[in-house]
Order: structure tokens, then sequence, then C-alpha cells
């Protein structure tokens, strides 16, 4: 197995170092470059891993269910309305104490957006539910 040695500025690689272009006439042809890099307390001193990955395994091989649209569908309502909401200068001063006060309850939001989106959630959860 080959080893890799990375410049000083380089800690850690991880992630697509190339993509394939799905729209390129030569996309057949093109390999992903995923790397991974793993900090965990072993003796073994190899912890980066490179993988290929060529395009019959990034197309998908299944069509979308009705399941998988829904969801898809709430998470782009839901993700708008929390932009809009965040991003509406009206509402921020009482958002923002009320995320100050359940910030630090058992089951608090802990982030602004994660509090915002959990609203959002449960107001298009309720609109369509009834």
């Amino acid at each position: 197995m080959a080893k890799a040695s990375y410049a000083p500025m380089f800690e850690t690689v991880s992630g697509a170092l190339n993509k394939i272009n799905k729209k390129s006439p030569h996309a057949a042809d093109q390999k992903m470059v995923l790397t991974t890099h793993r900090k965990a307390p072993t003796t073994s001193p190899d912890c980066s891993r490179v993988y290929l990955r060529d395009l019959n395994s990034v197309t998908r091989s299944t069509p979308v269910t009705a399941k998988e649209t829904t969801i898809r569908t709430k998470f782009a309502a839901v993700s708008a309305a929390v932009n809009t909401r965040l991003h509406d200068t009206t509402k921020q001063a009482d958002d923002l104490a009320a995320f100050n006060l359940q910030k630090d309850a058992a089951n608090g939001k802990k982030t602004m957006k994660s509090y915002i989106w959990s609203l959002e959630s449960a107001a298009y959860d309720e609109a369509l539910n009834g």
C-alpha cells in the first residue's frame, strides 16, 4: 500500500477532491476522488483513506419514493420559512427573547437557527394536518 505524506500546511485532507461533471459528455470516464482522515486512538499510523467512485456508483438506481418527495417538499418549505423569519426584523427581538428563555432547558435548542427551524417545522406540520 502506498503511503502519502502531506505538506505541513495540510494537517488533514478530507472530502471530495475531484467531482464528476455529470453534464460532461465524458462523465462516464471520470472518477470521483474522496478522501477521509480519522483521528482515533489506535496504534496504527495509517489514518488516511482514498476512494475512487465512478459515475455508476453516484447515479441513483431506484426511483424517488412518495415519502422522499414529501420529505423534500417539507424541507424546502421549512427552509424557505426559516430564512425568511431569520431576516424579518419585526420578529427578531421576540424570537431572540424566546430563544434565550428556552436554550438552557433540558430539551432546549442550542442555536437560534435550530430553534427557528423547530418552530417553522411545527407550523408546517400544523398547517398540513389541520
